[in-house]
C-alpha cells in the first residue's frame, strides 16, 4: 500500500509541476539503491515511454551529471553548447527537447535523484519558475525522508 501511495504522490508532483511551469516534460531519476546507475522513475507530458528503459551510469547524462555535481544543470537549445556528445543525453532526445533545467534531490544529505523540466519548443524558464522547481525538489526530499523513516 505505502508504495503506491508513494507512486501515486510522485506522479501527482510531477504532473502538477508541469501544469504550474506550462512546460512540456518533467521527470524523476534515481539512483539505485545499490550500485551506480540512475533510472527515470517518473515522468509527466512524456512523448513514449523510453524513459523507462534509460539507465545511466553516475557522471552520464543530465540526470548522472546533476547526482554527481549536485548542482543543477541546465541546457538552452539542445544540441548546441553540450558538454560531450548529443547521445550522451538520452532522455532529451528521447523527448526531443530543446530546453532542459534538471536540480538535484538530497537524500540523507547526497544527491541521490533528479528533478527534470523541459519544453520541446526551446521556451527557456525564467528564475522564477527555477526557484519553484528547487522548492519542489525540497519538497520530494522531505517526502522521501518521511517515507525512509
Amino acid at each position: 500500500m505505502e508504495n503506491i501511495n508513494y507512486n501515486t504522490y510522485m506522479k501527482t508532483v510531477c504532473d502538477k509541476l508541469r501544469r504550474d511551469l506550462d512546460c512540456d516534460f518533467v521527470g524523476l531519476a534515481f539512483q539505485d539503491i545499490e550500485g551506480p546507475n540512475i533510472r527515470w522513475k517518473f515522468a509527466s507530458g512524456n512523448s513514449n515511454d523510453k524513459y523507462e528503459r534509460i539507465t545511466l551510469r553516475y557522471g552520464k547524462g543530465i540526470a548522472g551529471r546533476v547526482i554527481s555535481t549536485g548542482r543543477p544543470m541546465e541546457i538552452k537549445d539542445f544540441p548546441n553548447n553540450i558538454v560531450g556528445k548529443a547521445l550522451e543525453y538520452p532522455i532529451i532526445l528521447a523527448e526531443k527537447l530543446l530546453y532542459s533545467y534538471a536540480v538535484p534531490i538530497l537524500i540523507n544529505g547526497i544527491p541521490k535523484g533528479v528533478l527534470l523540466v523541459g519544453t520541446r519548443d526551446g521556451r527557456n524558464i525564467n528564475d522564477a519558475e527555477k526557484m519553484i522547481v528547487d522548492r519542489t525538489s525540497l519538497e520530494l526530499e522531505k517526502h522521501i525522508q518521511l517515507i525512509n523513516k
